[in-house]
């Protein structure tokens, strides 16, 4: 990893998202894209400040993740290769900044991969580390993406307030930093947004959207939204028309919908305008 700068930020936060095994629909990495680029309105003055790369011939493997050939406007011919970088946000409305990571899933070298991401992290004296990530999943895209909160080691999962991760069976690169952020004793969870299977195929802003709501709500924060609820209205929309072209596909999805609202009780839809009204409440406070 190429160090190009270690900032000095108050108490940060560190949120790693990856495109690949771990972001079906491109909703965590959408949401890691989201964070670095929502402060551009000049009332919050904030500017992600590129801190870190990782030297790509490390760490992936090129027949798996090709690099990408791009023309210029001067009809120049160049590459961009498949790496990881990590930005550093400095957000002074708030009661901590950020340092955010965002690339592609390595091939190669995880163990070594993520101890030099937290090298880093203990030199910018980062408090807690946030992986965001989204699975496939039976659930109907007119629903509220569900999002689910965990802690890989239980004493930090009670401690913070979330689930105590339960799940068994491979995994992928942000399993192996949860992992070492416990071997280094670094807080740690995880948010992982629910995609419906049959919409995969194409980026998922609402989905994006409800990790970042989900962020919002465990550091009791307010992020501005930008364009991404009017993007998740579109996109909504353009799923149920898909799904209107094929009978099939229509009845399974009333057949998740039925199926999601039995079981989800007045109480959980209670909680879940709290959490609405925190939010609104939040960034009128912070206008």
């Amino acid at each position: 990893m190429e160090i190009l700068k270690i900032p000095v930020l108050r108490s940060p936060v560190m949120v790693i998202a990856f495109s690949g095994w771990n972001d079906a629909g491109e909703a965590a990495s959408g949401a890691a894209s989201h964070l670095l680029g929502c402060w551009t309105d000049p009332a919050f003055d904030v500017v992600p400040e590129l801190i870190a790369e990782v030297d790509p011939e490390e760490f992936y493997d090129f027949q798996v993740n090709r690099p990408t050939v791009y023309v210029d406007d001067s009809s120049i011919r160049n590459l961009t290769w498949p790496g990881t970088q990590v930005f550093a946000l400095a957000t002074p409305t708030l009661s901590h900044d950020f340092i955010v990571v965002r690339g592609v899933e390595p091939s190669m070298k995880w163990k070594t991969f993520s101890s030099d991401l937290l090298d880093l992290a203990d030199d910018c004296e980062v408090d807690l580390v946030i992986t965001l990530g989204s699975m496939l999943a039976d659930t109907p895209h007119t629903r509220p993406i569900t999002v689910s909160g965990s802690g890989a080691h239980p004493d930090i999962a009670t401690r913070l307030g979330v689930e105590i991760s339960k799940y068994e069976g491979p995994t992928g690169i942000l399993g192996v930093i949860q992992d070492s952020c416990i071997r280094r004793g670094i807080d740690a969870i995880s948010l992982w947004a629910a995609i419906p299977h049959y919409s995969s195929n194409s980026p998922s802003p609402k989905a994006s959207l409800a990790l970042v709501n989900a962020l919002e709500d465990f550091l009791e924060i307010s992020i501005p939204q930008g364009d991404l609820p009017d993007e998740a209205i579109e996109w909504e929309a353009e799923v149920t028309e898909l799904a209107k072209e094929d009978s099939d596909v229509a009845e399974y999805v009333k057949a998740l919908e039925d199926s999601k609202d039995a079981v989800d009780l007045p109480e959980a839809t209670g909680e879940s305008i709290a959490r609405e009204l925190e939010r609104f409440l939040r960034r009128q406070t912070d206008k």
